[in-house]
């Protein structure tokens, strides 16, 4: 089976992630501005290909007092490093889902990065569009690129945990070929 290419739907999915919040709690968040291009090969994964731009100032977690921490040097430093990359270097049958490793570019630094992957189901759209749905979630360390802002409190406990959990829900409907001429009904 040959490539099949889907446009990522940003209306049908979530790029979000957590992180432990003084030890106790844990914070969600997503980005509301990103892109991306998939094409997969049901049959043999290793031939399929992601990739993903995250515009990093649209962080989104109901503060808008942490979102401009999170958007500041202390983090993200969006001022100087706007995106958030991920580019898929393999990805591969794990038993009943895939594996998912790439490289994920934040502040400047790439690191390779391993995702699982679940679902895969099939359907059709109101219009009768193919449409398939994947989730994908790893830890990324925030540490190893270069954020290691934290504020210790009483007692010893931190602010923030060094890992943060990103999953990235998504629901892609298949490219119609008059897309790619910068035609399209919806």
């Amino acid at each position: 089976m040959a490539l099949t290419t889907y446009d990522l739907d940003p209306v049908h999915s979530q790029l979000g992630f957590s992180v432990r919040h003084l030890m106790i709690t844990r914070v969600h968040g997503v980005f509301a501005k990103w892109s991306g291009a998939f094409a997969i090969d049901h049959d043999d994964p290793s031939q399929s290909q992601l990739s993903v731009e995250i515009d990093a100032a649209s962080v989104d977690t109901r503060n808008a007092q942490r979102d401009g921490h999170l958007k500041s040097a202390d983090f993200f430093d969006v001022e100087r490093f706007p995106h958030i990359r991920f580019v898929a270097k393999e990805i591969a049958r794990d038993g009943a889902g895939l594996r998912l490793v790439g490289d994920f570019t934040l502040r400047g630094v790439t690191q390779l990065v391993t995702f699982s992957i679940s679902g895969g189901q099939h359907a059709k759209d109101s219009q009768g569009r193919a449409r398939v749905g994947y989730c994908a979630t790893g830890r990324i360390s925030r540490k190893a690129f270069g954020v290691s802002w934290n504020a210790v409190y009483e007692g010893g406990s931190g602010v923030e945990r060094r890992r943060g959990d990103r999953a990235l829900r998504e629901g892609r409907r298949r490219r119609h070929p008059q897309w790619r001429e910068g035609r399209h009904d919806d």
